[in-house]
């Protein structure tokens, strides 16, 4: 038993390591061609953060803020912790007051309410807010007149995603609409 916990211990300041070199190259990161803020809210500090930068850097995310998160294992993410630019903030409060004058529609994943991806309008700034793998969401987004629900239309007897699942999901179908939208092909997306 003794082995193990040294392993784990070993893995954890390694990582710890990785997440300290990486943060400061991300400091020279720029944001993506599109307008599209990711927001994990308290997320577990394991794999789905990273993948979620992965994910942010391929669909050209503009930032990716985070709360309640001040370290997280960059090696899921395969580098793009580099080149996705990271905000940081104590709690939600912090980073709605960051993102909102900016002029930013929120939206919150939840697979029981809201309006289906596909069919609701998604604002050239639009920002997606995941909450914690178990726990969901630090804050109550109904007090919050422009936090908007959305779902992923789910067929199976699983009553929801993974994170880093569902946050590709959303970021696909948020720039297939904005190409469909610069592209003169028909377009069955709803955009502002």
């Amino acid at each position: 038993m003794g082995k193990l916990r040294q392993d784990r211990q070993r893995e954890r300041e390694l990582s710890v390591r990785r997440y300290e070199k990486h943060k400061r190259l991300n400091y020279l990161a720029k944001p993506g061609i599109h307008d599209f803020i990711i927001v994990l809210d308290n997320l577990k500090q394991a794999f789905n953060i990273g993948k979620i930068f992965r994910s942010a850097d391929a669909f050209g995310a503009h930032e990716v803020h985070l709360i309640g998160i001040n370290y997280f294992d960059p090696a899921p993410a395969k580098g793009s912790f580099k080149w996705v630019p990271a905000r940081f903030h104590d709690d939600f409060y912090s980073c709605y007051h960051t993102i909102a004058p900016r002029d930013y529609t929120f939206f919150v994943l939840d697979p029981e309410k809201g309006e289906l991806i596909h069919d609701a309008v998604l604002p050239k700034r639009s920002a997606f807010i995941f909450g914690h793998e178990e726990f969901g969401f630090s804050f109550a987004p109904d007090s919050f007149a422009n936090v908007k629900f959305l779902r992923v239309p789910q067929y199976g007897k699983v009553q929801s995603l993974n994170v880093s699942i569902a946050a590709s999901i959303v970021m696909y179908e948020y720039t297939r609409c904005r190409q469909s939208a610069a592209t003169p092909i028909e377009s069955t997306c709803s955009i502002e």
